[in-house]
């Protein structure tokens, strides 16, 4: 679950290291999402950071997987932002999209939902609309095409330039 915790530019270093500290996952300042737990952040250009946040926080329901950190996430989500800089509609799209999940899941919004099957059950009303439809589909390559998750998942890339898959573990089935 990813936690926002809603900042004013110019947020101060000390609050930024106190919210930290507590278990913030995410915070947003200015233009920016940014997790200091684990050190990154995520500036925005065309989306706002909430609807940037709350992309990330659809993207790991979209795609659970608990080894994955929220990281690789907002990387897969970036291109939303990147396109709607470019697009009008599709800044539209999304961010339509995202206020009306936020509508569907109440006050506190779709982040503010604490169990992911309730997240999981606005999801299922909405997996048949345009918006929905954009991100699962992006999300696909924009996450699994980068070379920094495929150790997580055991894969270890192209196999032609290192002799080929019949000459190096073809047979290997230790996970059988």
């Amino acid at each position: 679950m990813v936690t926002i915790h809603e900042g004013k530019p110019g947020l101060s270093r000390r609050e930024l290291l106190k919210r930290g500290g507590v278990g913030a996952l995410l915070v947003i300042s200015g233009s920016a999402v940014i997790s200091p737990q684990h050190a990154w952040g995520l500036e925005t250009s065309a989306l706002k950071p909430e609807t940037m946040a709350t992309l990330i926080q659809l993207a790991r329901d979209i795609y659970p997987h608990d080894q994955v950190p929220d990281k690789y996430y907002a990387v897969a989500v970036r291109g939303h932002d990147e396109m709607a800089a470019k697009d009008k509609a599709h800044k539209e799209l999304i961010e339509n999209g995202i206020a009306d999940l936020d509508k569907r899941a109440g006050e506190g919004g779709y982040r503010g939902l604490g169990w992911e099957e309730q997240r999981v059950a606005l999801l299922r009303d909405i997996e048949g609309t345009a918006f929905f439809q954009a991100v699962r589909g992006g999300l696909v390559v924009s996450l699994y095409n980068q070379k920094e998750v495929w150790p997580i998942f055991g894969y270890e890339g192209e196999s032609y330039s290192k002799g080929g898959y019949i000459a190096r573990g073809f047979s290997d089935i230790e996970w059988l």
